[in-house]
């Protein structure tokens, strides 16, 4: 029988079998970031165990609280620093060199194919975009991934969605990835990883293929994948160039971590895209999917645009386009975050950062801050986001206020128009 994606990566790492359906992997890495991981170190500390696995493989990052906003932030990102420091963790990216976790560590080219991942983070499965088995984890299973380099799995159960047809205009990554979860609901991928397939994906850069797996938790999901290319290659290829004699050779090796042609999935859904048109969430759950169309004039205080989900370089170019020329609404108040000190590099030497500002928008250091409600753009009770980012469960970006997920180029759209807005209204 043919194995999955995730089924060949778990026999490659196996360590232990305690139970029939019980994992013990080896761990290629552990991320860390300054909100989970300290309440590990402090238990590990508590334990006479403040020990680490491989200083080499952890990766650590201030990104949720950048810089901090008050004294308990300080405290968490003073513990990070301090552990980094006690056990010479040498990739650790402070304040000033950071950036949002998800797209920092596959931008440094720590995320391969066929290797595995873990992190005190539910948007770790953003990383399986590479062909890895990255899932979020809790406290526990992080204190022990660092301790030991190991973590416990029940046995991978797959579901593949192959996405077939064609992206009309003004259709991006974010409105596929939110009309699958409109499909299958909240709980259609529950304890399942993702295989996300087909020509639709073939065709999408690593930045688009990102977003697809950064919401699969939010249809339940422990890890979305994408089979690694060319594309793949050609976007690590500053970090495995000595590996490989071109990027062809590495696409044709990544092809080992490719499913079997015989391999058994719980279930296959074929989604056509063609079908797809630019949509937004409504209510509180991201399940609750419709057109923008039908959500265009819900009045709006507030733009977000950034995030593990949609703050890369080409969201901001998607954005940028649809706001060149044009000023944000008087009503509105608008952010930007670009996620990493790369991305705000490059888009200010595109001039995509003038953009924003001749708009009208606050551009900000990469932060996670908006997205959970942290800081940068807490909401007050009643009030409405439109925003990239990738929940709008009650009380996400500030208690009572109310969120609606969408592309960047609709949320621009929305900024301009001071309501829910299709961006067509702005092409040409």
């Amino acid at each position: 029988m043919g194995k999955t994606v995730a089924e060949k990566i778990f026999d490659t790492h196996v360590v232990d079998r305690p139970a029939q359906d019980v994992w013990i992997l080896r761990l290629d890495a552990v991320f860390c970031h300054e909100i989970t991981t300290p309440t590990a170190i402090l238990d590990l500390m508590r334990k006479g165990r403040d020990r680490v696995f491989d200083p080499a493989k952890i990766k650590a990052v201030i990104d949720h609280v950048t810089p901090a906003k008050d004294s308990n932030t300080a405290l968490q990102g003073k513990i990070l620093r301090d552990w980094v420091r006690r056990h010479q963790i040498a990739d650790f990216f402070d304040v000033g060199r950071n950036g949002v976790c998800h797209v920092l560590f596959p931008e440094q080219g720590f995320v391969r194919p066929g290797t595995t991942v873990i992190m005190g983070d539910s948007h770790t499965c953003t990383d399986g975009a590479f062909g890895a088995f990255t899932p979020g984890v809790g406290t526990t299973d992080l204190a022990v991934g660092i301790l030991k380099g190991v973590a416990a799995f029940r046995t991978p159960r797959t579901m593949k969605i192959s996405l077939v047809g064609q992206l009309r205009p003004g259709v991006f990554a974010k409105d596929v990835i939110l009309s699958i979860i409109g499909r299958i609901g909240m709980n259609g991928a529950t304890h399942r990883i993702v295989e996300f397939d087909g020509p639709v994906v073939a065709a999408m850069n690593m930045d688009a293929r990102m977003t697809l797996c950064n919401m699969t938790v939010e249809a339940g999901g422990t890890c979305g994948i994408c089979y690694p290319d060319k594309i793949t290659a050609d976007y690590l290829w500053e970090f495995i160039r000595d590996g490989y004699p071109n990027q062809a050779a590495a696409a044709a090796a990544f092809r080992q971590w490719w499913p079997d042609p015989d391999a058994v999935y719980e279930e296959v859904i074929v989604h056509d895209v063609s079908e797809v048109e630019p949509v937004t969430t409504f209510g509180w759950k991201p399940d609750n999917v419709k057109p923008v169309r039908e959500m265009q004039g819900t009045p709006i205080d507030q733009v977000f645009i950034g995030s593990c989900t949609n703050g890369r370089l080409d969201d901001l170019r998607s954005a940028a386009s649809v706001l060149k020329g044009r000023k944000v609404h008087p009503h509105v108040r608008a952010i930007v975050c670009p996620t990493t000190t790369q991305i705000y590099a490059q888009a200010l030497a595109e001039g995509l950062i003038q953009i924003f500002l001749d708009a009208g928008f606050c551009v900000t250091n990469p932060t996670c801050g908006p997205c959970l409600g942290m800081s940068t753009g807490v909401l007050a009770e009643g009030e409405v986001c439109a925003s990239t980012s990738n929940r709008n469960f009650n009380g996400r970006m500030g208690r009572g206020g109310m969120v609606h997920l969408m592309s960047p180029a609709t949320a621009a759209a929305s900024a301009l128009a001071g309501h829910i807005q299709n961006s067509e209204l702005f092409n040409g």
